[in-house]
């Protein structure tokens, strides 16, 4: 007992303290990963509806939520060319490439490519993309082949999906979990395990109106922060997420109320960031700023979203530089959000293996 009160009394002495930067990256593995992740702050997103069809319809989808459904296809290969040069001029570095399904349009996959070459597409894995466009590809997983079937509407969906994606280095799957799919994480992660594939995780977050089935409940956020911390320690070769992700991800407070989301939808500044820098266009090639974030039609009370969290908590570096596991934990944060979103970057080891709370968030 008096060896962990000591331990305790010097924790507590620790997040006391102020700390200066410079002692937060003494230590050769923390500064080796801070020194790694920092090339990459050039990155700045923007995100383009490739088109409004798709061949399954969802339960819960955003894309059919709201307006941008109703959008004009522009399928000119000119007009998406021209939008990219332009994207690139004003400095954006990074695309994601959504729909409905951006794999039924891969001439305009290629397009996009080759005007700005870091990006992601957001698709459900059952038509293959094209190695031409070396994008991260995310594949949607939302539970096992007979989940999929009642609300996805497809038959033998992660089959067909490993069978399209097995051994490309492109490839991330996606399982999003909801409240009704958590115990199924465990047989579906091994299944991708045993065919080399690599997962990370993402949180249902309903969209505007959405009060079904598949909406978390405080009872859910806690098994699925259970299952997510022993999925990542059972296969840590194979799923791309770190500790503080479970944290930040499945806390009763989604990542608005956490860390103050920054995306023009509920962020009036134009000064800096994602507030001046983010876009979201339509199919038309249009945006509109009052509806821009990562996922329109997400209710932002309830946003949880992976993708939304890689732009949201990664800028907030200054927040997490209070002590070394806030900083670390953060530092496996970045680290986990680079080796999804970015073709050749592999994740490092998480460097916090402790539960860490969103810097003045209590439990």
């Amino acid at each position: 007992m008096p060896q962990k009160s000591q331990k305790l009394k010097l924790r507590r002495a620790q997040q006391r303290k102020e700390w200066k930067f410079s002692e937060l990256i003494e230590d050769q593995k923390v500064r080796e990963r801070w020194e790694r992740v920092r090339k990459y702050f050039f990155l700045r997103e923007s995100t383009y509806d490739m088109t409004n069809r798709c061949n399954i319809r969802c339960e819960g989808c955003y894309y059919y939520e709201g307006d941008k459904q109703f959008s004009r296809e522009n399928k000119d290969l000119n007009a998406w060319r021209k939008l990219l040069k332009d994207e690139k001029a004003r400095g954006i570095t990074y695309v994601v490439l959504a729909g409905a399904e951006p794999s039924l349009v891969p001439e305009l996959l290629e397009a996009c490519f080759q005007e700005i070459s870091l990006g992601a597409i957001a698709t459900n894995g059952l038509k293959f993309i094209p190695e031409s466009v070396n994008y991260k590809i995310h594949i949607s997983v939302w539970g096992d082949d007979e989940t999929s079937l009642k609300i996805r509407n497809a038959k033998n969906m992660l089959l067909r999906q490993i069978d399209n994606y097995k051994g490309d280095t492109r490839a991330v799957f996606v399982y999003t979990f909801t409240r009704d799919n958590i115990d199924q994480a465990d047989k579906v992660i091994e299944t991708l395990a045993g065919n080399g594939c690599k997962i990370t995780f993402n949180m249902f977050s309903s969209p505007v109106g959405y009060k079904g089935r598949l909406r978390h409940t405080a009872a859910s956020l806690e098994h699925t922060r259970e299952t997510m911390t022993a999925l990542l320690l059972n296969h840590p070769d194979t799923v791309l997420f770190s500790r503080y992700n479970a944290t930040a991800h499945t806390h009763k407070s989604g990542l608005h109320a956490l860390y103050n989301c920054s995306y023009p939808r509920v962020n009036p500044s134009n000064d800096i960031g994602l507030g001046r820098s983010f876009r979201q266009y339509r199919t038309d090639l249009t945006w509109n700023r009052d509806a821009a974030c990562c996922v329109p039609d997400t209710d932002c009370v309830d946003c949880r979203h992976y993708a939304a969290g890689s732009a949201i908590v990664t800028a907030r570096l200054f927040r997490h530089a209070t002590n070394p596991d806030v900083f670390r934990s953060w530092l496996d944060y970045v680290d986990t959000y680079l080796s999804v979103w970015v073709v050749g970057y592999e994740k490092g080891l998480n460097l916090c293996s402790k539960t860490v709370l969103p810097p003045g968030v209590e439990a």
